[in-house]
This record gives structure tokens, C-alpha cells and sequence, in this order.
């Protein structure tokens, strides 16, 4: 082979083309070195903190000071301009929608409201609203215990380091109020010092202990949906742990799954109320988003709830979380379709398919239910005796555990479609049995007759049905709001004073 040089002589023109290549490959490499350094430029200006603050800074916008980005996309989480087909951010009287839930809350303080959650920034205003937390005026108390306010914000950690998680739950409702007033947030999630995700509620914690697990030993992508864990999941008040306490707790020392919580329920002889119509000894699921998330392919494939709900992006050169937690329905395109390579529309489709499917069993559930409580409630009225109802009750304790069970973790249907199907099937079967004995007794009491089932067409017509008093409970709620709230607003404001923030730049 000729050398380089004799080639150029021969070929003048090759001399030029080479040059011109090396000229090309020396101005790419130029472009690539100035964009790494304009990259570690913005990484180190975006990163220079500009305040400094304590673990316990409960104020959003005091983190958002260092962390503008993360700060202003969660910021986000204030719009309630989507709704999906069944859900969304916007405010959604979830009992207008379905009076059933009324009559299967009955007696217990979900029948008199229940709203599809707008969003985190909405976590505290949406609480003093709800008729769930009463109006504790003129020294009235909250039908609520402190421990309500748990998942809140980040106000919740800083009071419960100042007195500790039993003198936090200890108490009525409104006695929390003038100290919870941020809205979920950065110190609810995160570490001050090193922005790493923590563990900042202790009930997961100590539900981890008891199954024979260190929480600090979880990976990083397990942190992604452990810190929603400390609140999207089954919860239950403790009566026993502390006396005159109602002590947050998990119940997971069996397991999991419906069943097993029902187990644990059942042999701790634990209910939540007893139902004003059957007399059963209920269980309400709070939000076992966790539990029903751990079953399905996502999490079996490594997915956590913040790949979803919480998707990265790029802003600026800058990759980071995007802090406008929502359904990822409104955010197809950098959630889905970072795995899912099919349209917008197909995925769509798909999810409400499932939802579909899921509630149209569920629906049939829960009329089932209603006709079981309006049964039992006449078999007590024709004379039944305790023996008589006990499996008849167990049974719609049951079948409506397997209903809440489904329906009151947010995404069910689309986070585990198999097992959220499975447990709707189940409840169906079981209320089916809790009728069939009815029917016995109801034969053997003298009443051969079909149980009317109940006009609760309307909400307003529920809550009438089970003898709910609206009319009053909303002036009453209304004159809280009037009276109360702006105390409990002026007394955080000047608490919020004294606090200390150190600018580290003028």
C-alpha cells in the first residue's frame, strides 16, 4: 500500500478531502466539549443551594428556593382542570355519583361526604372541609382523632419530632388545627441535607419492623413507591397499643392481601363501626393503593409509583423528577409511552376497558350489599336473635371489606385488574351466601315477602333514607369554617414567623 503522502501527491484532491474531514471532526468535538461544559455549568448553578434549612422546614416554598424546578412543577398539582372518565384532578361528590356508598356507610361518617382527592395541594383545605371532621365549635370536639391529620403534610413529622407519634394521635381533630397547615410536600419525602428520599411517617416503619424488615436497607427505586406507601395504603386505629390513644397502624403482619388483612382483623375482633342498618361490625378500607400496586405486572417488572405518576423530564439541560404528581392519563407521553410504544388513544382505551369491566362487577357488588343491610335490618325489626345473625353478619362484613378493598385504592383497576377482579368476585360470592341465609331466617320469622329495595336514586335521598340530618350538618360546617379556620390560620401565621431560615446569598 502506498504511503499517505505519495497518495496526496498523486491524488491533490484526496489531500483537500482530508483536511476538510479533520476540520469536521475537530468542530464536532468542539461543539461536544462546550455542551458538556455549558451542562456542568447550568448542573452546578441549578444545584447552588440558596437557603439553608432544617429537616423539619414544613414550607414548600422554603425548598423551592434551592429546588425551583421540582418546586414549580409541584406547584402544578393545584390545577383541577382534568378528569378522566372516572377520575382525575377535579372535585368529584363521589356519593352524588354512587348514592349506594350512603347506605353502605351508614353510621359511619363517609355516608355524610366523600370526594375524589384533587391533588396534594389540596390535602389540608380538603380535610377542614369534608363533613367527615365535623364542626367543633363552642368547645364541640371533632368526631375525628388527631391521628387524621397523619398524611396531611409536612407539618405532621415536624409536630410528631417535637412530641412524638402518640402525643400526636392523642386527642380530637381540631386540636391539631392551627399546626397542620402545609400541604403535602418536600419535607414530607425527602431529607433535607441530601434531597434522598426517607421515611418520615413511623407507621410503615414499625409495620416493616414487625414483618422482620429494615426499612433503610430498601433501594432507591423501592423508595420511589415507599414513600407514597406511608400514606396510599390500609390503615387502621390502634385502641390497645396506648391507652386513649388511636394509634396508626398497618395490617400487614399476615400478608398483603384482603384476605390476610381480614384475617388480622377478625382475630384482633377489630371493626371500625357498627352499620346503623344491619348492626354488622364493618371494616372501612382507607386507600390499599400499596397492597393492590404490589400485585400487578408494573411492580412485578421493577415499576415504581413515581415512574408513573411522577415521570422524569428535562428542562434546561437539567433531568429531574417532575413534581406534578397526577394520573398519568394526562401524561401519556412521558409515562406510558417511555415502555409502551402503542398511540395515545390505544392506551387510553385501554386503561378505561379495564376500569370498565372492574365497576360493572363492582356496581353489582355493591347493590347486593344494600339489599343485604335492608335485609338483615328487617330480620332484627321481625325479632332475630344475636345467634341468628352472627354468620349472617360475618359474612356482609366480609363481602363489603372485598368491596371497599377494591374501590378505595386509588387506580385499582388499572394498578392490578386480575386481583382487583378476583376480590370483587369474591365479595359477590359471599354476599350472594349472606341473602341466601337471610332469605332462610326471613322465612323462618315469617316473612316470605321480596325486601323492597330502597329509593336512593339521589344522594339527598341516601342520606334521608338512613336518617342523615344534611341540612344541619352543613350550616354547622359552615359557620366552623367561618369562625374556626381563620383562628387556626392566624396562629400558624405567627408561628410561621419565628421560624429561621440562613440566605446563604444576598
Amino acid at each position: 500500500m502506498k504511503p499517505i503522502s505519495e497518495q496526496i501527491r498523486q491524488k491533490p484532491w484526496l489531500g483537500w478531502l482530508l483536511f476538510f474531514l479533520t476540520a469536521g471532526v475537530v468542530f464536532l468535538l468542539g461543539l461536544l466539549a462546550s455542551s458538556i461544559m455549558e451542562r456542568r455549568s447550568e448542573a452546578v448553578f441549578a444545584f447552588t443551594p440558596q437557603v439553608e434549612y432544617g429537616q423539619f422546614e414544613p414550607r414548600n416554598a422554603i425548598w423551592g428556593e434551592n429546588f425551583p424546578r421540582e418546586y414549580q412543577s409541584y406547584k402544578q398539582t393545584s390545577r383541577t382542570d382534568f378528569q378522566s372518565k372516572y377520575n382525575g384532578s377535579v372535585m368529584i361528590d363521589m356519593l352524588e355519583v354512587d348514592p349506594r356508598m350512603v347506605v353502605l356507610w351508614a353510621g359511619y361518617s363517609f355516608s355524610k361526604g366523600y370526594n375524589q382527592a384533587r391533588g396534594h395541594y389540596y390535602a389540608v383545605e380538603d380535610i377542614r372541609n369534608i363533613l367527615r371532621t365535623g364542626a367543633p365549635v363552642d368547645g364541640k370536639p371533632s368526631p375525628m382523632p388527631n391521628t387524621c391529620w397523619t398524611c396531611k403534610g409536612p407539618d405532621v413529622p415536624r409536630v410528631m419530632n417535637e412530641i412524638g407519634p402518640a402525643e400526636f394521635y392523642r386527642g380530637t381533630w381540631e386540636s391539631k388545627g392551627p399546626e397542620i397547615v402545609n400541604a403535602i410536600g418536600c419535607a414530607d419525602c425527602h431529607d433535607a441535607r441530601t434531597m434522598n428520599l426517607r421515611i418520615s411517617r413511623p407507621a410503615l416503619i414499625e409495620a416493616y419492623e414487625r414483618l422482620g424488615k429494615d426499612i433503610s436497607t430498601a433501594s432507591h427505586q423501592e423508595m420511589r413507591s415507599l414513600v407514597c406507601a406511608q400514606c396510599h395504603v390500609e390503615y387502621y386505629f390502634n385502641l390497645e397499643k396506648f391507652e386513649g390513644i388511636e394509634y396508626l397502624m398497618h395490617p400487614w403482619d399476615n400478608g398483603f392481601s384482603a384476605e390476610a388483612m381480614e384475617t388480622y382483623y377478625d382475630n384482633m375482633e377489630f371493626s371500625d363501626w357498627t352499620h346503623a342498618l344491619s348492626r354488622a361490625p364493618m371494616l372501612k378500607a382507607q386507600h390499599p393503593g400499596y397492597e393492590i400496586y404490589k400485585t400487578g405486572v408494573h411492580a412485578a417488572r421493577g415499576v415504581s409509583c413515581a415512574d408513573c405518576h411522577m415521570p422524569y423530564i428535562s428542562e434546561g439541560g437539567q433531568k429531574f423528577t417532575d413534581h406534578h404528581v397526577q394520573s398519568p392519563l394526562n401524561n401519556v407521553s412521558a409515562s406510558c409511552q417511555v415502555c409502551h410504544r402503542e398511540e395515545t388513544d390505544q392506551l387510553v382505551k385501554d386503561v378505561y376497558e379495564r376500569q370498565d369491566r372492574i365497576i360493572q362487577n363492582r356496581d353489582k357488588l355493591e347493590e347486593l350489599l344494600v339489599r343485604a343491610h335492608v335485609e338483615a335490618k328487617k330480620a332484627w325489626e321481625l325479632g332475630a336473635s344475636e345467634q341468628q345473625m352472627k354468620d349472617i353478619l360475618q359474612d356482609i362484613r366480609h363481602a363489603q371489606w372485598r368491596w371497599d378493598y377494591a374501590a378505595a385504592g386509588h387506580g385499582n383497576s388499572f394498578h392490578s385488574p386480575v386481583e382487583t377482579g378476583r376480590v370483587i368476585t369474591t365479595g359477590i360470592t359471599i354476599a350472594q351466601e349472606s341473602r341466601i341465609k337471610l332469605a332462610r331466617l326471613l322465612s323462618e320469622l315469617g316473612h316470605n315477602r321480596e325486601i323492597p329495595y330502597p329509593d336512593i336514586s339521589t344522594k339527598a335521598k341516601a342520606q334521608a333514607f338512613i336518617g342523615l340530618d344534611m341540612k344541619t350538618l352543613n350550616a354547622e360546617k359552615q359557620r366552623f369554617l367561618d369562625e374556626v379556620v381563620p383562628i387556626w390560620e392566624k396562629e400558624a401565621e405567627k408561628r410561621e414567623a419565628t421560624y429561621k431560615v440562613h440566605t446563604l446569598f444576598d
